[in-house]
């Protein structure tokens, strides 16, 4: 029976195989009806293919989470631009030199917020160490979008522990690739958001927002909205940097209006250090703390 598994494994394989083989010598790809149907790249991009490839970018990142016993994550999102305090100082020094009016101040805006990578660094390393003394069932894992910036921050935060992580990366126009802390086998690809943001949350055991932009907002509202309509089961929801959100949002306006409910403030906490967004996570849970 084992014997049988690998011939069949082996001739799937090798149908990739001679395909990448065609293209390593050069010759364009042409229709050919007679390659099997999942190793043919021009029909499976077909319009009419799409609901496959939903269903590949759900099982993908689904069984290979399950492989390596992802069962909970704590999700950080925030923006791709913000670095680590020594590079938004080089780069300060670079625009300078320039002298450049809008290099210099987007520069000086890094250093301004330089800070909120170190603390999403650190706010992994405390998931990572609870985990560290949990059963399997009952550990963390960070989650992030796999890129730059504060992503990048939090997968590092948990690689510094020793902590597998995950990345969710995105294709897009302007090619952003996977950060280098990622765990390199939990570092997927996707093409649709919408499958991206569906397993953000399948495992999502808390959300933690940083200052961001419109990809940070609708990652945000979205787990905000599936709360609120009970599409989802309640999870924390941390907004770090109390003066970045309030500054951008006014949520107080939504129950003025009426567009939403009083109680609906309650969905989400401000918090401004790392600790504080932790035990938030500890006091939903009534996790123990080591």
């Amino acid at each position: 029976m084992e014997a049988t598994q690998d011939i069949t494994e082996r001739r799937l394989a090798d149908a990739w195989a001679e395909l990448q083989a065609h293209a390593n010598d050069g010759h364009p790809l042409q229709a050919d009806a007679y390659r099997l149907a999942f190793a043919d790249p021009e029909f499976m991009l077909r319009r009419e293919t799409r609901g496959i490839r939903f269903q590949l970018e759900m099982l993908k990142p689904d069984l290979a989470q399950q492989d390596h016993g992802i069962e909970n994550t704590v999700v950080v999102f925030g923006s791709a631009r913000f670095r680590d305090a020594a590079e938004s100082a080089e780069q300060l020094v670079r625009a300078e030199r320039s002298g450049e009016p809008r290099d210099i101040a987007r520069a000086r805006a890094l250093v301004r917020n330089a800070h909120y990578y170190d603390q999403a660094r650190e706010f992994a390393r405390h998931v990572a160490r609870y985990s560290k003394a949990c059963p399997p069932e009952d550990k963390l894992f960070i989650c992030t979008g796999g890129g730059p910036g504060i992503m990048e921050a939090a997968n590092r935060g948990a690689h510094d522990e020793g902590a597998l992580n995950v990345g969710l990366n995105i294709a897009l126009p302007h090619e952003q690739a996977a950060n280098p802390y990622v765990s390199p086998e939990l570092s997927f690809k996707f093409h649709y958001f919408a499958l991206r943001k569906m397993h953000f949350m399948m495992r999502a055991k808390a959300l933690l927002a940083f200052p961001g932009g419109f990809g940070t907002l609708d990652e945000l509202f979205e787990v905000i909205t599936l709360v609120q309509c009970k599409k989802a089961k309640p999870v924390p929801i941390v907004l770090f940097g109390s003066d970045y959100w309030k500054r951008l949002i006014n949520l107080d306006v939504l129950v003025e209006e009426g567009t939403i409910s009083p109680e609906d403030l309650q969905l989400f906490h401000y918090v401004d250090d790392p600790q504080t967004a932790w035990a938030i996570i500890q006091q939903f849970y009534d996790l123990p703390k080591v």
